[in-house]
């Protein structure tokens, strides 16, 4: 039976993972949010392409997925499987099978995730990003030295989550190596104090 129940509830972490905000809110305005602008469908993005309203839709949506996810995972199993609906929840939102395996890179729903199993440690981890985007003005360099520094602060603060936390840190910088490309031939987008995004 528990490991019924923790089959179920990392299957649900998962399609939970698979609700993609940006892509539904640009469908809606007949655009496809895989082919503008970045072509990620995650809050940058959607900021980018359908603006602050739509970027802050996605955002709490994104958050929220992955601490329901989490929430779940302790609320009708063992604590182990929540940290897996963490994961679950991740992977669902960067290869969600409803969207032909193409989402976003996972930036929110990690953070709601690790919200829902430690909201320290979460806090944490966000305010690596804020200082990185505060200094670089881009935010995949906050999100990339957020999941480059969470291993080790999980390891301190929450050690049954450490070696997900590899994995979802590996899978983060992964997505991002678009970026990171970009970020070292000095052409990754900032954000501006104006209005969306410049260069």
């Amino acid at each position: 039976m528990e490991t019924l129940q923790f089959v179920i509830v990392i299957v649900i972490a998962y399609f939970l993972g698979n609700i993609s905000p940006a892509t539904l809110l640009a469908r809606a305005v007949g655009k496809d949010i895989k082919k503008e602008g970045s072509g990620n469908a995650g809050t940058t993005n959607a900021l980018r392409v359908l603006g602050k309203k739509a970027a802050m839709i996605t955002l709490i949506v994104d958050i929220g997925k992955g601490f329901i996810a989490v929430k779940i995972g302790f609320a009708f199993a063992a604590p182990p499987a929540a940290m897996f609906c963490a994961l679950a929840a991740f992977v669902g939102h960067i290869w969600p099978i409803v969207f032909k395996f193409k989402g976003g890179k996972g930036v929110a729903v990690a953070f709601g995730a690790i919200l829902g199993v430690n909201w320290q440690l979460a806090l944490l981890a966000l305010l690596v990003v804020a200082v990185v985007v505060a200094l670089t003005r881009m935010v995949s360099l906050g999100s990339i030295t957020a999941a480059a520094s969470f291993p080790v602060f999980a390891y301190f603060m929450e050690p049954d989550f450490f070696y997900i936390g590899i994995v979802m840190a590996v899978l983060l910088i992964y997505a991002h190596r678009g970026n990171i490309k970009r970020i070292v031939k000095g052409e990754e987008s900032r954000l501006s104090l104006g209005k969306k995004v410049d260069k």
